[in-house]
């Protein structure tokens, strides 16, 4: 393992239940009303993705001028939600410290727009990371494996020698197509198990031995047999 490769919402930081908050609030606006299963289908999913499920739920032409002023209004509101403050993932600040102390490379690899992902970067702290990877910063977000393979290549890493961390199913598969074994710390949305990711229930459970033992289990030599 020469790197880590986290997720954002629902991973590092509890933001899933502030987009909660903004999806129904864009839902109301609209005049409609979200419903848990379409919430969790957007659960970890790009601007782009998220609007054309809203769309396509509400039933309105998904024309792209109004599905794009809809996903800047929804980044607006989330981010001054985001402004007053993230709540760390159980144990999620603790593992950034040791793998910093550990001098293992981090990068942040969210579907989250670069605008919204800087203001979530001051609350969380943009120092634990080596680079960063947004989901309007690649041809296509999560759960293609572009973001990953992007941060990858700005390490210098080998995908294989990472390590993803993902909360959601978007982002496993994302991971996974770009070749990188996966940590999943479920949080709000069931992630299948597969032979290419291990499953623990929270991060304070683990420290940076923990880590390099899973992409031991799972990784360059499993991905390749």
């Amino acid at each position: 393992m020469l790197a880590v490769l986290w997720d954002m919402d629902g991973t590092l930081v509890d933001s899933e239940k502030l987009w909660d908050i903004s999806m129904h609030a864009l839902y109301a606006r609209m005049g409609a009303v979200l419903t848990p299963e379409v919430r969790e289908s957007t659960v970890g999913g790009s601007s782009e993705t998220v609007m054309r499920i809203v769309y396509e739920d509400i039933g309105l032409e998904p024309d792209p001028a109004a599905m794009a002023e809809s996903a800047d209004w929804l980044h607006a509101y989330t981010g001054e939600l985001f402004e007053q403050g993230l709540p760390w993932r159980p144990g999620a600040q603790e593992m950034l410290d040791a793998l910093v102390a550990a001098e293992v490379p981090m990068a942040l690899v969210t579907n989250t727009r670069r605008d919204l992902a800087e203001r979530a970067l001051n609350s969380i702290g943009r120092h634990y990371f080596s680079v960063s990877v947004c989901g309007d910063e690649v041809p296509s977000g999560k759960p293609a494996p572009d973001p990953y393979l992007r941060a990858a290549e700005l390490l210098g890493v080998p995908v294989a020698r990472c390590l993803a961390v993902e909360d959601s199913v978007t982002g496993t598969t994302a991971a996974e197509a770009a070749g990188c074994p996966v940590l999943v710390i479920p949080n709000d949305v069931a992630v299948p198990h597969g032979p290419r990711r291990k499953q623990v229930e929270s991060l304070s459970l683990l420290g940076v031995d923990d880590l390099r033992a899973i992409h031991a289990e799972l990784g360059p030599e499993r991905l390749s047999a």
